[in-house]
C-alpha cells in the first residue's frame, strides 16, 4: 500500500528536520518547502495528502499560501495564538491549528484524523485481486466490476488501507462514519456479509476473515 506523503512548509530548518524525522518513523513520506512561493510551484506536480503549514514565511506568506491551496487537507502549525486568527485560518479553509511548541504524540494523533477523514484523492488501492479506485468510488476484482453500496464501500477501503491490520466493530464504525454516517453497528454485520459475498462470487475467494472476539481483516 502506497505510504501517505505530508509536504512540511516551514522555514525553520530544525523544526522541519524534526519533523521529518518524526514523521519517517511513522511509515510517512516527506517533502519539504522552505517559503510559500517554493510550496506553491512544488504543489503544482507534487500532490501530497497533507500539509503541515508555518505561517511566517518568507515570500508568500502562510496565510496566502492556504488560499491557494484545495482538496488538500492543511494543519497550520504555528506560534501564534490569537483566537480570531484560527477562527479565520479554519475558516478560510485550514482542517486545524495546532499551536508550536506542540506535543508530537498530539501533532500525529491530529494528522491520522485528518488524513483517516480524508478521501484518497486519484490513487488507487490494490490489495490481491481487488482494485479499489479512490476518485471513481469503484471497485473489482479480477478485473470484474462490483457494485458496492456506500457502506460497503467505505468498510472496504478502510480495511484494504491496512490490509491485515485487525479492526474491531468500535474501529470499522469510527473510520467509516465521514463516508457513512448512516451506518448503526447493529447492521454492520450484515453488511460485511454482503460484502464479503459480493467480493468472493467473482472468482471465490473469501478475502474478509472474522477473528473470533476482535474483529474482521482482510486476508489473500
Amino acid at each position: 500500500m502506497r505510504k501517505k506523503k505530508i509536504m512540511i512548509v516551514d522555514d525553520d530548518v530544525y523544526i522541519g528536520d524534526m519533523l521529518q524525522e518524526l514523521l519517517y518513523k511513522n511509515n510517512y513520506d516527506v517533502s519539504r518547502a522552505y517559503s510559500g512561493s517554493e510550496a506553491l510551484y512544488a504543489l503544482k506536480d507534487d500532490r501530497p495528502d497533507l500539509v503541515l503549514l508555518d505561517l511566517m514565511l518568507p515570500g508568500l506568506s502562510g496565510e496566502e499560501l492556504l488560499s491557494r491551496i484545495s482538496d488538500i487537507p492543511v494543519i497550520v502549525v504555528s506560534a501564534k495564538v490569537d483566537i480570531d486568527g484560527k477562527v479565520d485560518l479554519l475558516t478560510a479553509g485550514a482542517v486545524d491549528y495546532v499551536t508550536k511548541p506542540f506535543d508530537t504524540k498530539e501533532l500525529l494523533a491530529r494528522i491520522g484524523v485528518h488524513l483517516r477523514n480524508t478521501p484518497c484523492g486519484g490513487d488507487k488501492i490494490v490489495f490481491d485481486e481487488i482494485v479499489i479506485d479512490c476518485s471513481a468510488y469503484t471497485v473489482s476484482v479480477s478485473d470484474v466490476p462490483i457494485k458496492l453500496t456506500r457502506t460497503e464501500y467505505a468498510i472496504l477501503r478502510t480495511l484494504a488501507e491496512d490490509a491485515g491490520k485487525v479492526f474491531s466493530k468500535n474501529a470499522i464504525m469510527a473510520e467509516i462514519e465521514t463516508l457513512t454516517p448512516d451506518c448503526e453497528e447493529s447492521s454492520l454485520r450484515t453488511h460485511i456479509g454482503n460484502l464479503r459475498n459480493k467480493l468472493k462470487s467473482v472468482n471465490g475467494k473469501d478475502y474478509i476473515e472474522a477473528v473470533w472476539g476482535i474483529g474482521y481483516k482482510l486476508k489473500s
